[in-house]
């Protein structure tokens, strides 16, 4: 927040950060950032609101990463926005053989022209040229109704059969063995038509049922990204990097405090799940070397069991100092797309999820966040995500698990849909 941001106290947080959003919802862009409490998001804000436009680009694969260096340079500001998944055509020379459908295009970031930063009670409203009492006032005003309207009996149909998915499974484990590869990020896609939601609500109700420490909710023209993320893709602070893959999952007992226990503990100590994450840690570290003081990179934490409502997840942190002569953007480019979605060796993984997944990612996979006027940034991982086209009434979603040699296709195919569970809930009940 620049020095000139006005602090306000507010009597409810939760409460006003919905009125904060109703407002924002009447501008074409804004960009939500929340960490729904979670100190472990070891954030400076509960959350991070933006909204209105200044200036914008849009990215491109092949140009992103200069033209995002060269559009910073020209004013370093407050910058929001999001990396889609498929700007790894331009940083591997690879291609994808099915078309972005998602509506967000491969990156954009904006300027924006307020932003707001929620911590505890305490409000900082940043905006340049107009009067920050007054929009106070008028976010305060706002009205906050619970929607009345019936639930709606929502379709939701996956994009390939259960069979197709268990031969696809069966089919990167061949690769496997072949040597083609040592992991694979594989997802499930899923879509519904011909409905009508009302984002804000469905981000409120889905962080009531799965609230996670990299939530967001980002509008863009028509589209919408409902995001309840538990993982952070890179973060800067001055020279630090740090990047928290998230590699093994383990449905909670949540009825019974002591098998719920033991559940935490076979994830732990699970040999499969061990040899995940560390293989995507690794990943990570040889990413972050490019970029890195040479022996500066360093597992801060390994195997770290985290526990979330609906899941326990195993998530390692790795570091490094960033060189003086290298610019922040090439730090993105050089561990972009995060290995917990690829896998290893990242560009022939990247291979075969365009051979054997039925469509596009787009954002998924990707990431939101934002980046300050001095160079420092945090960006998500975008996962447990309803990407909602308001013009189009039509939404999709995905989930996907890391294959190994060892998987069982039938374990992966139930992983997908117990990290699926929270969106279905909140959109069929």
């Amino acid at each position: 927040m620049s020095n000139t941001a006005t602090r306000f106290t507010v009597n409810d947080h939760h409460i006003f950060k919905q009125k904060m959003l109703k407002r924002a919802n009447r501008f074409n862009i804004f960009c939500l950032l929340d960490n729904a409490g979670y100190d472990s998001a070891n954030s400076n804000f509960d959350c991070l609101l933006a909204m209105g436009t200044k200036r914008s680009i849009t990215l491109e694969p092949g140009t992103a990463f200069t033209a995002l260096k060269e559009f910073y340079e020209q004013k370093k500001s407050w910058l929001f926005g999001h990396l889609g998944y498929e700007l790894k055509n331009g940083i591997e020379k690879l291609n994808s053989r099915h078309p972005d459908n998602s509506g967000f295009g491969s990156g954009y970031f904006f300027e924006p022209a307020i932003i707001l930063q929620l911590s505890g009670k305490e409000l900082l409203i940043d905006c340049d040229g107009l009067d920050a009492q007054e929009f106070f006032n008028e976010i305060d005003s706002v009205t906050i109704e619970e929607a009345t309207t019936e639930k709606q009996l929502v379709a939701i149909v996956p994009a390939i059969s259960k069979t197709a998915y268990l031969q696809a499974v069966d089919a990167l484990r061949a690769h496997i063995q072949r040597g083609d590869c040592y992991e694979i990020n594989y997802c499930h896609h899923f879509s519904a038509n011909n409905i009508k939601l009302n984002p804000l609500k469905v981000y409120k109700d889905l962080l009531n049922v799965s609230p996670n420490p990299f939530a967001a909710l980002y509008k863009l023209n028509d589209q919408y990204c409902i995001c309840a993320s538990p993982e952070r893709y890179l973060k800067k602070t001055g020279q630090l990097l740090l990047s928290q893959p998230i590699k093994g999952t383990r449905q909670r007992s949540l009825n019974n405090a002591n098998e719920d226990e033991e559940r935490r503990k076979y994830l732990l100590n699970s040999a499969k799940e061990r040899s995940e994450n560390v293989m995507i840690v690794d990943l990570v570290r040889n990413d972050l070397s490019k970029v890195c003081k040479e022996g500066s990179v360093h597992v801060e934490e390994l195997f770290g069991v985290y526990s979330f409502p609906q899941v326990h997840q195993m998530i390692s942190s790795v570091t490094g100092e960033l060189d003086e002569n290298i610019h922040w953007t090439d730090a993105i480019k050089a561990t972009f797309p995060m290995g917990s979605m690829t896998g290893a060796p990242k560009k022939r993984v990247m291979e075969l999820i365009d051979q054997y997944e039925s469509q596009a990612r787009g954002l998924f996979s990707g990431s939101i966040g934002y980046i300050t006027p001095t160079g420092d940034f945090d960006f998500n991982v975008v996962i447990r995500s309803i990407f909602y086209n308001a013009r189009q009434h039509s939404l999709s979603f995905a989930a996907g698990g890391g294959i190994t040699f060892y998987s069982n296709a039938e374990e992966e195919y139930e992983e997908t849909l117990l990290k699926a569970a929270a969106i279905r809930t909140v959109l069929q009940g």
